[in-house]
């Protein structure tokens, strides 16, 4: 992968490597909130796996279907933010200029 571009698969939806999730954090927090609080509380209710399964794949769901969105509404920022996050192995410091212009061009929103 170039320090440029979010890897794709062949149908052309992003794959969630860390850099891509590191780069939509914000995001998924605020749009993913509701599956993400629905998993963690089932899982405090019953240490048992099987019991969550549903719930974690409605959390997984979620961050599929917002990382095809954000990566159809602004690829070109997307691609720069996850690739400078790539590059300086998710150190968000050295990622801020990327980072704002991913965030002005796909607004944090639920």
């Amino acid at each position: 992968m170039s320090a440029s571009s979010t890897p794709v698969d062949a149908s052309g939806e992003p794959i969630p490597t860390s850099s891509v999730l590191m780069a939509a954090s914000k995001h998924i927090a605020v749009r993913c909130r509701p599956e993400n609080v629905a998993f963690l509380n089932c899982k405090k209710k019953d240490p048992n796996p099987d019991k969550c399964l549903e719930k974690g794949r409605q959390v997984t769901r979620c961050v599929l279907s917002l990382l095809k969105e954000l990566h159809q509404k602004c690829p070109k920022e997307m691609d720069a933010y996850a690739g400078c996050m790539y590059y300086y192995t998710n150190e968000f410091d050295f990622c801020r200029k990327e980072q704002q212009a991913f965030e002005e061009a796909c607004p944090i929103s639920e």
